[in-house]
This record gives structure tokens, C-alpha cells and sequence, in this order.
């Protein structure tokens, strides 16, 4: 495990530079099996960071540029005829890969964005009349642009509770952004990154992630921060039970990146704020008075008792 987890945060610091917080986090969901949604302006590295997680784990990389046109087929595939057998063969699309940048995903129309719920939930897509398992590991990384809303499709509240974690990778340091300019015009490019573990490893850490210990009372904490939320009047719609399941499941990613081999609340109030604000939807007369989710989150951390 501190194997998987040390090479990944290196080779990604490589790719990603000045987000070491951010990277303990997108190795945290990956370890727990959670799917990533990246909020982001353009141009701050989110593809770059795909392709690197998808080459340091030595495994398939597949881009696809959501827009208002894409079809379910398109991600997921169909039926080719093949004349020389004179018979149809089912072509798998791009979502048969080890991680999948679904970029722009508010892009797409609602029905082509629920061609990932199932992926997303079970792990398997229907093509053809059957169901056909997707490789493992399979994650994925989605992405959306938080500043334009001209021909885009908010994603619904059902498809933002499918994303384990939020994120948004911001701006680097100036310092940061000097560093990646002096890479790209230095006379000898860099060396693009290689494949740090194997698949193998990968999901060999994910089974020992699932079985790290979780204590009932911590669990009895997660549950009540999202009761917290369930009661609070500022939102129209509290965390789901679907929430809590998540935020446990990154406590045990969290803590398998810190090296513990147990949870602890600590892990929880990581990961919590990344884990539950985009599961909750703000009543209209706090989201005009400038309420942020985040802040219901961190006033739930505040309030809840923490287990001893």
C-alpha cells in the first residue's frame, strides 16, 4: 500500500505541480473506488492530470469531449455489421478504460450524461441487450466549467451524488507557473511519464482500502453530519445516505494515503467539505444571499461532536 500510494503521489507531483493536497485527494478517491467530478476554469491541467494517473498506473486512457450532439452510443458503443462474417459485432466505445476524462460533461444532454450512471454505479454497462463488465480498475475523472452556462446542461442532483468527491485544482503559484513555463522551453524536453505500478497493484490496494477498520462510532459520525445537513434550513436538499456511504469510503482512502491502518475523525473532516457540498442543493433565499455549500459543510464540522 505505501508503495502504491508514494510512487502515485510522486509521479503525479511530476505532472501536477504545487497541488500536493489536491493529489493526496484524487489518490484517496481512487483507492476508495470514487469517481471524481473537477470544477474547473480551462487550461489549469485536469487532462494533463488524467493521462498522468492513467500512465502511472500503467493502464487505458480514453478522452471524451462531452457536447450538445454526443450520443449514449458514442461512449458506450453498438452493434457494427461485418460483412465478411455477414453478421453484427458489438464495438466497445471509449468507456472500456481503466480511467475515462468525461471533459465538459455539462455539455452533453441529460440523457447522454446518464449513460455514465451505470458505469459509474455498478462498474458495467448494458450494449446490445447485455451486460457487459467494464476493465478494473475503472474510474472516473469528469470535468465541467464553472464560469460559462451558454449551451450547457447543469448536471441534476441524482448524477452529482454518482461523484465520490469534488474538486478544483485552482491556479498554480507563481512560482509554480514559472517552473512549468522554464520545462516547456528548456532545450531538452522532459521526460513523459512512465508506469509506476500495475494494474495488479492497483486494485490489490483498492480490496485492502475496503477492509481498512472503520469504528461504528465513526460511522454513527458520518451519519450525523448528513443528518446535519438534512436539517438545515438553508437547503432544499440534505446529503443522501448514498453521502455517508462516501464520505466513509474516503476516510479509509484518507487514511490509507496518511499510512494508518484504521479511520479516525480526522480523516472524516478531511475529506467531508470534497465529500458532501456538492450533494447538497441551497434553498433560493440562501443562494441569493450568498450561502455556499461548503459553508453548511463546515458549519455541520463545527457543530457535530466529534467521537472520542
Amino acid at each position: 500500500m505505501e508503495h502504491v500510494v508514494g510512487a502515485l503521489r510522486a509521479n503525479l507531483g511530476r505532472a501536477i505541480r504545487g497541488k500536493p493536497r489536491e493529489i493526496d485527494l484524487l489518490i484517496a478517491a481512487f483507492l476508495a473506488g470514487g469517481n471524481v467530478l473537477l470544477n474547473d476554469v480551462p487550461g489549469v491541467g485536469k487532462t494533463t492530470l488524467a493521462k498522468a494517473f492513467a500512465r502511472s498506473i500503467g493502464g487505458v486512457f480514453a478522452r471524451v469531449q462531452f457536447t450538445p450532439d454526443l450520443l449514449p452510443a458514442d461512449i458506450l458503443g453498438g452493434s457494427l455489421y461485418n460483412p465478411q462474417k455477414g453478421s453484427f459485432e458489438v464495438r466497445q466505445g471509449p468507456i472500456f478504460a481503466n480511467v475515462l476524462l468525461a471533459d465538459e460533461i455539462n455539455r452533453a444532454s441529460p440523457r447522454t450524461q446518464s449513460a455514465l450512471l451505470e458505469a459509474m454505479a455498478e462498474g458495467q454497462v448494458s450494449l446490445e441487450g447485455r451486460s457487459l463488465p467494464l476493465p478494473q480498475p475503472f474510474w472516473v475523472i469528469a470535468t465541467q466549467n464553472p464560469i460559462e452556462h451558454h449551451g450547457t446542461y447543469p448536471l441534476p442532483e441524482a448524477q452529482l451524488d454518482r461523484f465520490a468527491i469534488e474538486l478544483s485544482l485552482g491556479y498554480p503559484a507563481p512560482d509554480e507557473e514559472t517552473a512549468i513555463l522554464v520545462a516547456l522551453v528548456a532545450p531538452v524536453p522532459s521526460a513523459g511519464l512512465d508506469a509506476v505500478v500495475g494494474l495488479a497493484d492497483v486494485v490489490r490496494a483498492r480490496e485492502q482500502v475496503a477492509r481498512l477498520h472503520v469504528d461504528r462510532d465513526l460511522c454513527a459520525y458520518a451519519v450525523a453530519l448528513c443528518e446535519h445537513t438534512r436539517a438545515d434550513s438553508r437547503l432544499r436538499l440534505g446529503a443522501s445516505p448514498r453521502g455517508s456511504i462516501a464520505l466513509v469510503r474516503l476516510a479509509q482512502g484518507h487514511a490509507a494515503v496518511a499510512g494508518r491502518t484504521h479511520a479516525t475523525p480526522d480523516d472524516v473532516k478531511a475529506v467531508a467539505v470534497y465529500a458532501l457540498a456538492h450533494r447538497v442543493a441551497l434553498d433560493t433565499k440562501a443562494r441569493y444571499a450568498g450561502v455556499r455549500a461548503r459553508e453548511v459543510i463546515e458549519d455541520a464540522l463545527a457543530r457535530v461532536r466529534v467521537p472520542a
